[in-house]
């Protein structure tokens, strides 16, 4: 009975350790969730004004675009138009370790089940993965991996992922894909994400008809299409970093309830196991003092 009593005193102690580490490891991940909402807050601001000023600059060429195509002999920029899809890129973000609990398996189960779909042969497509989770999850079942950029900070900055967007943005240029998405799991709350898919090229969200809800004037210099083609690719580097943001508060969220879970189980396995320690300790006392009282009787 004592090496029992002592072994459950063992997991009691290592089991509080435990809960030590993670409830600090939520602590943490609860303040890196804090900075990261603001600063995802802070990049909605210049992304809104980016949207504000590409849909002034685009509202005539969208407008002929959508109402009859492209007109001969005018000069659209190639990232508006929808060409045939012979090959699509996709950009897949994913952490780069563990301890997030299901946010990358979720991530990475939605995508396979959508090339499925998509897809009849893997020549179809070419993925670009941030995170080594993805990375690693798509070299092992031999998937075509055109880039892969790993250990971003917890807050990454543009200059962190610029060489990843501005080859995206170039490689759709080239033709390399003639459509490129970018599929990440989409911060709702400190308990909820959800996975997002959203298209980056060609660049079909811009409706002209919100250019007649800006009071804005431009005047340009040098020329509106030259002004363009240096901002178009912006703008969509700037879609593509501001997902990367979104993917990396969802992960600082999903860190944070997996260390907050962990720690609640490890208090109820705690609570369990002093119950079965009492329960121990008083099976011990109880058979001492019987032995005692038999012992005591065997005397008289």
């Amino acid at each position: 009975m004592g090496a029992s009593l002592n072994e459950i005193k063992q997991r009691i102690a290592s089991t509080k350790k435990t809960s030590q580490i993670t409830n600090a490891m939520q602590m943490v991940s609860a303040a890196k969730l804090t900075k990261s909402e603001a600063h995802s807050k802070q990049f909605q601001v210049y992304a809104s004004k980016v949207r504000e000023v590409v849909t002034h600059l685009t509202a005539q060429q969208l407008n002929d675009i959508y109402s009859a195509g492209p007109q001969d002999g005018v000069n659209y920029n190639s990232m508006l138009i929808s060409r045939p899809v012979k090959k699509t890129g996709y950009i897949v973000i994913t952490s780069d370790g563990g301890l997030v609990g299901g946010y990358n398996s979720s991530i990475l189960k939605q995508m396979m089940s959508m090339l499925k779909e998509d897809h009849s042969s893997p020549d179809e497509y070419v993925m670009i993965a941030i995170g080594g989770t993805g990375a690693d999850f798509f070299k092992a079942r031999g998937i075509n991996l055109a880039y892969e950029l790993r250990n971003l900070s917890d807050q990454p900055s543009f200059e962190e992922v610029r060489k990843i967007v501005t080859m995206a943005t170039t490689m759709y240029q080239n033709e390399v894909f003639d459509e490129l998405y970018v599929c990440y799991n989409h911060h709702i709350n400190s308990l909820t994400s959800q996975f997002r898919v959203e298209k980056m090229f060609p660049i079909v969200d811009l409706d002209p008809e919100e250019a007649e809800s800006y009071e804005q004037e431009y005047l340009f210099e040098p020329s509106k299409e030259e002004i363009l083609d240096h901002l178009l690719p912006q703008y969509a580097e700037s879609l593509i970093y501001g997902a990367i943001v979104d993917a990396k508060t969802a992960e600082h969220a999903a860190g944070m309830t997996a260390m907050k879970t962990a720690t609640d189980n490890a208090k109820n396995i705690i609570s369990d196991l002093t119950i079965s320690y009492n329960r121990a300790r008083q099976g011990a006392i109880t058979q001492e003092i019987t032995e005692i009282v038999a012992g005591a009787a065997a005397l008289d």
